[in-house]
């Protein structure tokens, strides 16, 4: 709870030194509002927001809720505002910065810690695959995956991004080199996704899909270097499809869903395969890293047990 009452009270700072700035530097107003009368906006906007997030900051719940709900709504209003006119693209991205922080904070005020676990309920629970499923029904699963997932988190996903970022103005100029290096690690990165994707269907008995996980502990490949090749491979493209599109929106993008995926998810997931594999995933987390590769691999065979494949 400490830290949600912390963050609620930086923001109302924030919220007060922003407004500030919005009645005495043109720039701020324009970047933030565009031809949005101020009055009219503060009028609902110190109390809802900027007083409503220092009462929060006493640990007051209700004034938590109206706050963060009060972020919400101006943020999808100012998306609005900036898509139909093309004004005030910082002001979105600001709200939509304090929306998530004002999230996050409601959870710690209201329940004391961030439910992260309703992230992996109902389809995204880890489940492992059906054992009577074959090498080729697992390979046959995993590029399907791979088609979906990559065709929505690498193709639509970013293009509609970079449509927003060059709508609400806050494009800027990527040097030349950036598309030829942009490519360069997309096609190194894809190609070591898919040898991990490959290795977990063959080896692991499963598919890298939450709902159809490998039977066995995969030691081979990639994962003999780093202990998610598949994590790493995706934030990779996410940033080399962002350099190619020439969107810095993009890359952040992909940066945020590393920090998403490292401290919400993955927690997760280690806590499944060392509850599914014991002592052999224990002993291959102490030897692999997550994100940097180690210079040498594992050992074949490394872990000893019926569970653990090379």
């Amino acid at each position: 709870m400490r830290w949600g009452r912390v963050y609620f009270a930086v923001q109302a700072a924030a919220g007060a030194a922003w407004w500030v700035a919005v009645f005495t530097v043109p720039f701020v107003r324009e970047a933030t509002l565009g031809s949005l009368d101020p009055i009219v906006i503060a009028a609902l906007d110190l109390p809802l927001f900027v007083l409503a997030s220092g009462i929060a900051a006493a640990g007051v719940r209700w004034a938590a809720f109206i706050a963060t709900g009060w972020t919400l709504l101006v943020a999808l209003g100012l998306a609005g505002y900036a898509t139909f006119t093309g004004e005030a693209g910082w002001g979105v991205l600001a709200m939509a910065a304090a929306s998530g922080g004002s999230m996050l904070a409601l959870c710690l005020v209201t329940l004391g810690r961030v439910p992260t676990e309703w992230l992996i309920r109902g389809p995204f629970e880890f489940r492992p695959a059906d054992r009577r499923g074959d090498a080729r029904a697992h390979l046959a699963g995993t590029g399907l995956e791979i088609v979906v997932f990559w065709g929505l988190f690498l193709c639509v996903i970013p293009i509609v991004i970079a449509w927003f970022e060059s709508r609400w103005r806050l494009s800027v100029d990527f040097p030349p080199p950036a598309v030829p290096i942009g490519i360069a690690v997309l096609l190194l990165a894809s190609a070591l996704g898919i040898w991990a994707a490959v290795a977990m269907s063959v080896r692991g008995d499963g598919t890298p899909l939450p709902a159809a996980m490998p039977n066995r502990l995969v030691v081979a490949g990639p994962y003999r270097f780093v202990r998610n090749p598949m994590a790493v491979a995706g934030i990779m493209q996410g940033a080399a499809v962002g350099l190619i599109l020439g969107s810095w929106l993009v890359v952040v993008y992909a940066v945020a869903g590393a920090v998403l995926w490292d401290h919400v998810i993955r927690p997760h997931e280690e806590a499944d395969l060392e509850a599914r594999f014991g002592d052999p995933f224990r002993r291959y987390r102490a030897q692999v890293r997550c994100w940097w590769p180690r210079l040498r691999p594992v050992a074949v065979g490394y872990g000893g047990s019926h569970d653990h494949t090379s």
